[in-house]
């Protein structure tokens, strides 16, 4: 019997959304029962995560994430994905306390780079991530460089994320593009989309093959977990 897939999300909706799309597009199956069996939590009152990295008299967002991993775990979830980088953070911890894998894509991100040769790696990611050090500290582990933006450039990515994609706008494909140039001027060979609402870019404009989508990367590694099959 495969592996069953525990999802907490929420964090935010549409990301999960779109997580759950890629998770189906990303299976090689030839009929229902090639997916693999998928439990959902969307629980969007989990607490802001940056919020709380910046903040930490702000609300813990650990407890509702335990919370619903032990909830999960208990459903038969065996591996328990998370299509929100900012948490990361929490990943040693919540690993240790439900006793069963948790994934985020971020691991599996820097591997791929550094197979592939990537020297530097532009990043665009929450405030809450940066001073965390989540992705810089990953891809440092892997050999490869993480290229920031300057701080006006990082307002600009905070904006795309929580002005735009979070407030159920288009994203703006300018503001992107400026990053995107900003970080190449910087060094960066390819463009890490480093916060899982960055992903819902691709829904509204078609973005080049030098921007290294995580959520992508986390549906593939679920379904490896999970003994599905990827497509191609």
């Amino acid at each position: 019997m495969s592996r069953i897939l525990g999802v907490i999300g929420g964090l935010g909706p549409m990301a999960t959304a779109y997580f759950m799309e890629l998770l189906v597009s990303k299976t090689d199956a030839g009929c229902d029962k090639d997916h693999i069996e998928t439990i959902i939590h969307s629980c969007p009152q989990i607490p802001d995560r940056t919020s709380y990295i910046l903040d930490n008299s702000n609300p813990d967002p650990y407890p509702d994430l335990l919370r619903i991993g032990k909830e999960l775990k208990y459903l038969g979830a065996s591996v328990i994905a998370i299509p929100c980088i900012t948490a990361r953070i929490f990943k040693e911890r919540l690993t240790e306390e439900l006793g069963i894998p948790v994934i985020y894509g971020v691991d599996e991100t820097a591997k791929r780079l550094f197979s592939s040769g990537i020297k530097k790696a532009g990043i665009m990611a929450t405030d809450g991530s940066l001073k965390a050090g989540i992705l810089g500290g990953v891809l440092e582990d892997h050999n490869v460089t993480p290229v920031f933006p300057d701080p006006e450039y990082q307002k600009e990515v905070m904006a795309l994320i929580y002005d735009e994609v979070k407030a159920g706008i288009v994203p703006d494909i300018d503001r992107f593009n400026r990053i995107r140039e900003h970080l190449r001027s910087k060094g960066a060979e390819v463009f890490i989309l480093g916060c899982t609402e960055l992903s819902l870019v691709k829904r509204y404009h078609d973005l080049p093959a030098d921007c290294f989508d995580i959520l992508e990367v986390l549906a593939e590694e679920s379904v490896r977990s999970c003994e599905g099959k990827i497509k191609g």
